[in-house]
This record gives C-alpha cells, structure tokens and sequence, in this order.
C-alpha cells in the first residue's frame, strides 16, 4: 500500500472501559480545516467495527475501512484501538477499476448460475426420459439395477430414486433378488 503522510489527517486512541464500553481516549486532527468526519461522535462505532466479531488467531493485524472521502487503518493493542484517519489519494481510479473487476465477476458468476440451471432443466427432461424408456425395456423380460445403471449411465443412488419412482407410480415391480442385487420388471 502505497501512502503519503500527507494523507494522514488525524489519529484517535480508543479505549474500552468495561462498563462504559468504548470511549475516545485521546486525538490528534493535522489538518483542522478537514470536515470529513468527527473523531468524538463516531469512536464507539469505530471501535466495534474494527474490534467487534470473531477476531482470527493473529490480533496484531491491523485493519481498514475505506469510506467515499476517507480511510481509516486501526491497530489493536489490548483492549485499546489506535485509528489512523486518511484522505487517500487517487483512490477513484482504484475503485473504478475495482468496479470493473467486480462488474466481471458478477456478469461470470450469473453465467454459472444459467448454465447451472440449464444443466439441471436437461438432466430432469433425461430422468423423465428414462423413466418413460425403462417400463419398455423391462416389458417382459427381468433386468437388474446394476444393468440398468450401467446402461443409462447413471450413479447408483439416481438409478435408485428412478426404480423408486417408477415403483411407486405401479409402473415397474421387483421380481426377486439375486444376493444383493434386485431384478425389475415392467408391470
């Protein structure tokens, strides 16, 4: 992260008491003409954005929020929050190519989501297919659920949820069974 030192219009130290919560400890405006925000009104909000939630097993790692005119860097010490307030520089150009990227990866992700559900529209009309093909192919003759697997290609558990159905809708019916495995036919 590249940054000036010019950037830097303030500092605040927020401490947390136990039964007060947070409160501003101490702060340092450089540039006293800068309106963009009011380090006594905003501590406990800054203080739980930073601090607030499930902290991972490195605490010392500082933080940022980047805001529209400014961004704030915060440092963790015990219960205490050290805030750099920033004017970045140049920022627009970065998020307008952020902007971009993340324009791109919303449009990529809607794609995946189409071919997603075109994908499961054709794998219902070939379950439907099959089960209308099925009751045909066993119309006097006995086949068991490995065969038919095999031959629709299918995994065992969707060869299973077809032979269910169909069992269940009295279009096919299990003739007998040959160690483990059951042997179909069209009723």
């Amino acid at each position: 992260m590249n940054f000036e030192e010019k950037e830097l219009f303030g500092v605040a130290l927020i401490g947390f008491d136990m039964i007060d919560g947070p409160f501003l400890k101490w702060k340092k405006e450089y540039n006293t003409n800068n309106n963009l925000v009011k380090l006594d009104d905003f501590a406990m909000n800054f203080y739980l954005a930073f601090r607030g939630g499930n902290r991972g097993k490195d605490k010392k790692t500082p933080r940022a929020i980047l805001y529209d005119n400014f961004y704030i860097v915060a440092f963790p010490k015990d219960l205490e929050l050290c805030c750099l307030f920033m004017k970045p520089k140049g920022i627009d150009n970065n998020i307008k190519q952020l902007n971009k990227i993340a324009t791109r990866i919303i449009t990529e992700m809607e794609l995946d989501e189409e071919e997603d559900s075109q994908s499961e529209l054709s794998d219902e009309n070939t379950v439907e297919e099959i089960k209308r093909l099925i009751p045909n192919l066993l119309n006097g003759t006995e086949m068991s659920t490995p065969e038919l697997r095999r031959y629709f290609k299918l995994s065992n558990s969707q060869i299973w949820k077809v032979m269910s159905d169909l069992e269940s809708s009295k279009k096919i019916k299990r003739t007998r069974k040959k160690g483990r495995t059951i042997l179909w036919t069209a009723i």
